[in-house]
C-alpha cells in the first residue's frame, strides 16, 4: 500500500503511529519536514515526481465543514498536500473538535504565489479579502511565498477557488472542496465520521 503523508501536528501523529505498528507500507510525503520525520521513524519514503497514484492520503485539516469542504495550509504544504490528495484513491482527514466549523470564512485562508507576482497578486487580491497577511520571509518547499487572507466570503466556495486560480502568479490554495473522503473528528473522547456520499473527483 503506498500512503499520503500529510503535514502539520496531526500528520505529524500519523506518522508516528503507522510508524510504531510496522505496517507493509510505502509513503509519498507532502512537505520536507513530514519525509525527515517519517524517514527517522523509519517509514520508507518515496519520491512523488515518479508516483502518478496513490491508495491512501491521510492528512489533518485548519478548518472543515459538514459537507467536507476544508480550509488547510497553516503549515504553507497545501499546493503539495492537494496534489497528493487528487493521486489518492481515497483521501481522509483526522482533527479534533476545534477544527469542526460550521462557516469557513472566519478561518486564514493560504494562497500560495510565486515570488515574482507578488506585488501584482496581492494588489488583485484584495478585492477578495478584508486583509492580507505576508508570511515575511518565509518559502514553501516550492520556493513561493505564502500569503493569508482574512475576511472572505464563503457564499460560492467554488466560485473563490475559481476567482483565485484564475489571477496569473497564483500557484494553489488553501481550499479543499472536492478532494476529501472522510473525516474522523475527535471531541472530548468521542470520534465522529464524515463521510462524502458522493465524490465528484
Amino acid at each position: 500500500m503506498l500512503v499520503g503523508l500529510g503535514t502539520g501536528s496531526t500528520a505529524a501523529h500519523v506518522i508516528a503511529l503507522l510508524a510504531e505498528r510496522g505496517l507493509a507500507i510505502e509513503t509519498v510525503a507532502t512537505s520536507r519536514a513530514s519525509a525527515e520525520l517519517a524517514e527517522r521513524l523509519g517509514l520508507k519514503v518515496r519520491p512523488f515526481d515518479g508516483v502518478a497514484r496513490i491508495d491512501l492520503a491521510i492528512d489533518g485539516a485548519d478548518a472543515i465543514v459538514a459537507d467536507l469542504s476544508a480550509v488547510k495550509g497553516a503549515g504553507g504544504a497545501m499546493l503539495r498536500e492537494k496534489i497528493v490528495a487528487a493521486a489518492a484513491d481515497r483521501m481522509i482527514v483526522i482533527a479534533d473538535g476545534s477544527k469542526r466549523v460550521a462557516r469557513l470564512h472566519d478561518v486564514k485562508l493560504p494562497i500560495e504565489i510565486l515570488p515574482f507576482a507578488r506585488t501584482f497578486v496581492v494588489e488583485r487580491l484584495s478585492g477578495l479579502f478584508e486583509r492580507l497577511d505576508d508570511r515575511t520571509d518565509y518559502r514553501t518547499d516550492n520556493g513561493n511565498i505564502v500569503v493569508d487572507g482574512h475576511g472572505w466570503d464563503d457564499a460560492d466556495l467554488p466560485g473563490l477557488a475559481e476567482a483565485l486560480m484564475a489571477i496569473p502568479g497564483i500557484v494553489g490554495h488553501g481550499l479543499f472542496l472536492s478532494e476529501i473522503d472522510a473525516a474522523y473528528i475527535a471531541d472530548n473522547g468521542v470520534v465522529t465520521r464524515l463521510e462524502r456520499e458522493r465524490n465528484p473527483r
